[in-house]
């Protein structure tokens, strides 16, 4: 896997994989201008909520559950001084569907923080990650 990280002006710019799909990141905006992306910290939650609900709707969908949309919720607090890491990371969990079995999500949820998602588990070397879920029942 490799990636680039591409410098456009003041703390913009632009990440684009070997694949060739790109991203804009911005640190801090320059002040009075709209910030036009993601920070890197934001991007690394963001990648851990589509590392976690991929595994959830596939185990999920192995499992033989009807799910209608999963939503991932990543609430994350940071050290107050440099380097400012992420110490807790929370994941909460939205699964929507007809008659979800909640011992199959809680499953599909418990399997992706323990053992599929590289993401988490690599994150949860340095700060405390913890899981959570909800079933919302659709027509």
């Amino acid at each position: 896997m490799q990636v680039t990280s591409k410098w456009i002006d003041g703390m913009c710019f632009v990440g684009t994989t070997a694949n060739g799909h790109s991203v804009v990141m911005e640190g801090a905006a320059a002040e009075g201008a709209v910030k036009r992306g993601p920070s890197p910290m934001e991007m690394l939650l963001l990648g851990v909520a589509g590392c976690s609900s991929i595994d959830v709707v596939m185990i999920a969908e192995k499992q033989r559950q009807k799910i209608t949309d999963c939503r991932a919720e990543v609430t994350a607090k940071r050290a107050d001084t440099a380097p400012r890491v992420f110490t807790e990371i929370h994941i909460h969990f939205k699964v929507y569907g007809q008659g979800l079995q909640e011992s199959a999500i809680e499953r599909a949820v418990q399997m992706s923080a323990e053992k599929y998602c590289s993401a988490s588990i690599m994150l949860g070397k340095a700060a405390k990650m913890s899981h959570s879920f909800e079933i919302v029942e659709t027509e």
